[in-house]
């Protein structure tokens, strides 16, 4: 979530003040200190703390058919938060603008069996330094035993990511839901309004902190849709025997982890078994993001941060829209 200006007011205070004046309520010489006492806590009752916040979403638009819709003006949009609508104070589509990409990379140990991260580097290589544009920028984050690393900043030097990727190789265990919950965040210091979180994994997890509850919590907190890719997840038990940490890890829980990532994020989620297969849906998220279009409202902050849920819409037009659930 992008937080605009964040004014903290005292609301109506010159207005009480002359209230009380009028009522000859203010304190005189001599006036009892407990009667002080009482006005001070009316005033403090009279203050309301406004935290007004800038919300800023990712939004894709297709027909039932799967095409992009590109000819979309700000009128044609819906937005509701709790389901109180919102008027839209901010409007972009820009196919052509540049975008800024996270690459979360899976190096644990796991990633080793069958050349996993082998054959991933083999397609990132082409897509960093091909399919990006110049003016686009790259980051690259890799995770193995419990930590994430910054191994490449936002940089419009693709080739210099292409430089760390390649000396990295695969240890350690996997600690995919601390990675998803601490990367949104790096992710969204990216300089362009079009951002997006690739995460890169066969989805095996056994060394997290997090649940996959916790981490989306603290994920959704960031407005950057998180687009999960699992290579070659595990199939079987028997592929999971050597690797789970749970006995109640299985293949289908491993993929709808990765789903809710990204459905809640506004992002998607594919499921690829070869070299091929993963630049196909690189290419696709590519194309994805330039599609976006971005759009902003105002909303206020209460103390009891409680979540809330984002709908948007397009009336009167029988499209497909996708964004991020709440925040």
């Amino acid at each position: 979530m992008k937080y605009g200006i964040v004014l903290s007011a005292l609301i109506l205070i010159g207005a009480m003040f002359a209230m009380l004046l009028s009522a000859g309520a203010l304190p005189s010489q001599g006036q009892d200190p407990q009667q002080d006492t009482k006005q001070e806590t009316q005033k403090r009752d009279f203050a309301v703390d406004v935290s007004v916040i800038a919300i800023t979403i990712a939004v894709t638009v297709q027909t039932s058919g799967g095409r992009y819709v590109t000819d979309l003006a700000a009128k044609d949009f819906a937005v509701f938060e709790n389901n109180k609508p919102r008027p839209l104070t901010y409007f972009r589509h820009d196919f052509n603008a540049p975008v800024s990409l996270t690459v979360l990379l899976d190096v644990s140990g796991s990633m080793a069996i069958g050349d996993k991260l082998a054959e991933i580097k083999s397609c990132l290589r082409p897509f960093l330094l091909s399919s990006l544009r110049p003016m686009d920028e790259a980051a690259l984050l890799i995770f193995a035993d419990g930590a994430v690393e910054v191994a490449a900043k936002h940089t419009i030097r693709k080739e210099d990511i292409w430089t760390v990727l390649d000396k990295t190789e695969p240890f350690g265990k996997t600690a995919l839901n601390d990675a998803v919950g601490v990367s949104p965040e790096y992710a969204n210091k990216g300089q362009y309004e079009k951002r997006a979180l690739i995460l890169l994994t066969d989805g095996v997890e056994n060394d997290s902190e997090y649940s996959p509850e916790q981490a989306l919590e603290v994920a959704r907190r960031v407005d950057v849709p998180i687009y999960t890719i699992g290579y070659e997840i595990p199939l079987s038990d028997e592929d999971l025997r050597k690797l789970k940490k749970s006995s109640t890890t299985t293949p289908e829980g491993i993929a709808g982890n990765l789903e809710r990532f990204s459905r809640a994020t506004g992002g998607r989620a594919f499921f690829v078994r070869s070299p091929e297969e993963l630049m196909a849906v690189l290419g696709e998220i590519k194309s994805e993001m330039g599609h976006h279009y971005i759009i902003g409202y105002t909303s206020y902050k209460n103390v009891s941060d409680e979540y809330r849920h984002i709908r948007v819409t397009i009336p009167k037009k029988n499209l497909r829209v996708r964004t991020r659930m709440g925040y």
